[in-house]
């Protein structure tokens, strides 16, 4: 590896002013060569709400090398608000004290504009909470204003090929108005994450059939990341058996896997009185890194993603999540070859359904022409408890 100082400089052109240490030049050469020969170039990755919960996590597994792997710097560009600047230099400053290797910037700021500036990931933790007495429609409208001009900054100012991941909720629907208001970045691109419902699917495999973790695999989830969300337990594999098999209690699987997986987050919020933070960034760590490493043979991994051609008979222009596999380069691509069984496809019909209705009520935000909301107050609340 060449060694290069960089410039010291408080705002760089190609992207948003640096914080603290972070503003001082760089100089490979006072880091141990065996550490940095195989280092590459930097990723810049721009987190929204950087100040929260989920984000006090995430960001130390990113500076750590735990996600991208131990050859590759980062430079992460935070987006707070203005009710949360103090907050967001507070963690910049933790981040200064931890002297990660890895880290190479840290930036901070209110303007997604700025913060996204040169961004090759993006994501998007932020969202809107769902206040007391809210409608579903007010709450899709609210957020959906905010990833609007999100996906107009991505679009504006991001890497061409930024890869961007929606965390918070409604997040199928948050992915897909920031897609539809980014025409310039490929729209396979765009993540919902669903990996949080895989892990936790997969916890439920192992605790009902005895087996560790490690042995269950090929666990997909479909849909919404709601309680319509649909586990697939048919297509799953424990130990190389098929769970069916290993378990062979379809009433379960039925009536009682499925649900504990979507309720989960709620459970959670029961015992320990407050959301799945920590859970969750280490899902959203799990779902770069199935981008970033190629899946194992006969593995995928669950993601929200375009539904354009997909091989399942979806409608195409909604994200919802399916099996993945990638081979490592930041790119994926839908698995063909699972089975979709009359119970499976009732399911995924219903979360279909959802989903074009939550589409409806944002047309407004993605160019849908005579927009109508078909979602009322009297509809069953399917969304997850804490988790939006």
């Amino acid at each position: 590896m060449q060694t290069t100082t960089a410039p010291a400089a408080t705002e760089a052109a190609e992207g948003p002013a640096k914080y603290g240490v972070f503003r001082l030049a760089y100089d490979v050469a006072n880091e141990d060569p065996a550490l940095t020969r195989n280092w590459k170039k930097t990723v810049h990755i721009a987190v929204t709400g950087a100040s929260g919960q989920i984000s006090n996590h995430l960001l130390f597994m990113l500076a750590s090398g735990e996600v991208f792997g131990r050859d590759q710097p980062v430079a992460l560009q935070l987006l707070g608000s203005q009710r949360s600047r103090e907050a967001l230099e507070g963690v910049a400053m933790e981040l200064e004290d931890s002297l990660y290797p890895l880290l190479r910037e840290v930036s901070i700021g209110i303007d997604p504009r700025e913060i996204f500036k040169g961004a090759d990931y993006a994501l998007m933790v932020g969202a809107q909470p769902r206040g007391p007495g809210m409608e579903r429609a007010d709450l899709l409208d609210l957020n959906g204003r905010i990833f609007k001009d999100q996906g107009q900054a991505l679009n504006d100012v991001a890497s061409p090929d930024v890869k961007v991941l929606v965390v918070g909720n409604p997040c199928n629907t948050n992915a897909l108005i920031a897609m539809e208001n980014a025409p310039r970045i490929p729209r396979k691109n765009f993540h919902a994450l669903t990996r949080l419902d895989e892990n936790r699917a997969k916890c439920q495999l192992a605790l009902k059939s005895g087996k560790f973790y490690t042995n269950v695999n090929r666990v997909a989830i479909w849909g919404n990341h709601s309680t319509t969300q649909v586990p697939d337990f048919v297509n799953a594999r424990i130990g190389g058996r098929p769970a069916i098999d290993v378990i062979g209690d379809m009433k379960w699987f039925r009536n009682e896997f499925t649900p504990t997986v979507a309720q989960r987050g709620g459970a959670l919020i029961k015992k320990w009185g407050r959301s799945s933070a920590a859970s969750t960034a280490v899902s959203v760590a799990d779902a770069i890194r199935a981008l970033v490493t190629p899946t194992a043979p006969g593995d995928c991994f669950s993601s929200g993603v375009i539904t354009d051609g997909n091989p399942y008979g979806i409608p195409d222009g909604l994200i919802f999540s399916m099996p993945c596999r990638s081979t490592g380069d930041g790119n994926y691509e839908i698995c063909d070859d699972f089975i979709i069984d009359d119970w499976l496809r009732s399911k995924i019909n219903a979360s279909v359904d959802e989903l074009v209705k939550e589409k409806e009520c944002v047309g407004h935000l993605i160019g849908t022409p005579n927009p109508v909301c078909r979602i009322t107050k009297d509809d069953e609340d399917t969304w997850l408890p804490g988790e939006n």
